[in-house]
C-alpha cells in the first residue's frame, strides 16, 4: 500500500494551493462588501483558467480539468482554506449535469464548464429539507411541454447563476425529475434573498416557479429519474465538504499555532501552557485521520466500488470530518481569546463557515442515519474496510 501523494497529485497539490493564494487576497473585500464585484470575479475566473482548475469533475474532451474523484479531494482540500467560501468561486458543475444530452451539453453544460455560464441546484423547499418526499413542486404535462409551480429554497449561488437544476414532481404520478430551467424563463423570480450567519462570496436566495413552462428537452436524464441524480450529486459533493472542511481547519490550526507561539501570557508563551498544547494535540489528531480516511474513500470510488457502499462512506467523511473541524476551529478562536472574535481574523470566518457544513447536502444526523440503514441491510464489513471494484 501506498499512501505518500504521487508525483501527480503532488502537483494537483502545489497548482490549487498556488490559486489559493491567489484569491485569497480578495477574503477581506468579501467579507467587508458582502461579496466582490463582476472585475474581481472576472480576475478570479482568469487564475482558475490559467491553473488548468476548471470544473476539475468533468471530462477534458469537454473542456473540464478531468480529475479523479482523489485528485478532486486533494484540490477541494487546498480551496477549503479559503475564508467566505471563496472555493466556491473556482466552478465545479454539479455533476448530474453529466446526464446531458448532446444538445443540453452544448447549451449549458459547455459554457459551464468554461466558466462563462453558471449552475445552481435547487431541491431543497419550505416543508422539504431533509426529506425529498415532501417536495411540493410540480411539473404537470401540457402537450409537449411542461408546467412547473414550486418553491425554492436555500438556492447557493442562485443570485449568479444562469439557469437552475430544479427538482420537481412530473404529474399525475408523482415522478421526480429534474429540469433545466434558465433563470430569465418567464414565472422564474426571487421570493427574497435571506442573510445568513456566514458572508458567503455568493447568495442563496429563494425561488419562485409560477406557470413555469418548458420544453421537452428541459428535462436532464429521464423522467422519473430525479432521486438517482440527486443521490449522486449528494454522494460526491458530500466527499469533497469532508476535503474542504479539513482544508479549513489545517488553516486555522496553522494561525492559531503562529499565534501561541508569540503572544505571551503569565510570563511565557501560549504554546508552552499545557491546556493549549492539549487543545492543539487534539486538533493535529482529528486532521490527520479525518484526511486519511477522506482520501481512503476517494480513492475506493476511483476504484469503482458499489455505489451503496461508496454512499454511506462519503456520510461517515462528511460526518467525522465536518464536526471535527467545527471543534478545531473553535479551539482556535479560543486560543486566539478576544481576537478569535474579529471578523478580520479568519479564524473568525472560519468558525462561521464552517458550522453550515453540518447541515447543508444533509445534515450530520441525516449521514448518521445513512450509516445505520447501510449497517443494517448489509452489515458492517464493508464500511471497515478498503474496498474496491471487481
Amino acid at each position: 500500500m501506498e499512501f505518500a501523494l504521487s508525483p501527480r497529485l503532488l502537483e494537483l497539490k502545489q497548482r490549487a494551493a498556488g490559486l489559493t493564494g491567489k484569491i485569497m487576497q480578495y477574503e477581506d473585500e468579501c467579507e467587508a462588501n458582502n461579496g466582490l464585484p463582476p472585475e474581481t470575479h472576472a480576475a478570479i475566473r482568469e487564475e482558475v483558467l490559467a491553473h488548468g482548475l476548471q470544473a476539475i469533475n468533468m471530462p477534458a474532451e469537454w473542456g473540464g480539468a478531468g480529475l479523479t474523484i482523489l485528485e478532486q479531494v486533494v484540490v477541494q482540500d487546498e480551496l477549503g482554506k479559503l475564508t467566505n467560501a471563496l472555493w466556491d468561486a473556482v466552478w465545479r458543475p454539479a455533476n448530474c449535469l453529466s446526464a446531458c444530452t448532446p444538445e443540453q451539453r452544448e447549451r449549458y453544460l459547455v459554457p459551464d464548464i468554461e466558466g462563462r455560464r453558471r449552475d445552481a441546484v435547487a431541491i431543497t423547499e419550505e416543508h422539504a429539507g431533509s426529506d425529498p418526499s415532501r417536495i411540493r413542486t410540480t411539473a404537470t404535462r401540457d402537450g409537449d411541454d411542461y408546467v412547473l409551480n414550486g418553491e425554492k429554497w436555500f438556492v447557493t449561488v442562485g443570485d449568479v447563476a444562469d439557469f437552475l437544476i430544479v427538482l420537481a414532481y412530473v404529474q399525475p404520478d408523482n415522478e421526480p425529475t429534474m429540469f433545466l430551467v434558465d433563470k430569465g424563463t418567464p414565472g422564474v423570480s426571487v421570493k427574497r434573498t435571506p442573510r445568513y450567519t456566514h458572508t458567503f462570496v455568493y447568495e442563496h436566495p429563494e425561488f419562485l416557479f409560477q406557470d413555469v413552462r418548458v420544453g421537452q428537452d428541459a428535462v436532464l436524464g429521464r423522467v422519473g429519474e430525479g432521486y438517482d441524480l440527486t443521490r449522486d450529486w449528494f454522494t460526491e459533493e458530500r466527499l469533497m465538504i469532508a476535503a474542504r472542511t479539513i482544508g479549513a481547519a489545517e488553516r486555522a490550526l496553522r494561525l492559531a499555532v503562529d499565534w501561541a507561539k508569540e503572544r505571551e501570557q503569565g510570563g511565557d508563551v501560549l504554546m508552552n501552557r499545557q491546556l493549549i498544547q492539549g487543545m492543539i494535540a487534539d486538533s493535529v489528531t482529528e486532521i490527520a485521520t479525518n484526511r486519511a480516511f477522506t482520501h481512503q474513500v476517494a480513492w475506493e470510488f476511483d476504484q469503482g466500488g458499489d455505489r451503496k457502499t461508496l454512499h454511506a462512506k462519503a456520510a461517515t467523511a462528511k460526518l467525522a470530518a465536518s464536526e471535527a473541524s467545527n471543534r478545531i476551529v473553535d479551539r482556535c478562536v479560543q486560543i486566539f481569546g478576544g481576537r478569535g472574535y474579529m471578523r478580520d481574523v479568519p479564524v473568525e470566518r472560519l468558525w462561521r463557515e464552517l458550522r453550515v457544513d453540518r447541515i447543508w447536502e444533509g445534515t450530520s444526523e441525516i449521514q448518521r442515519l445513512v450509516i445505520a440503514n447501510e449497517v443494517g441491510k448489509r452489515g458492517l464489513d464493508d464500511l471497515l474496510s478498503f474496498t474496491a471494484g471487481s
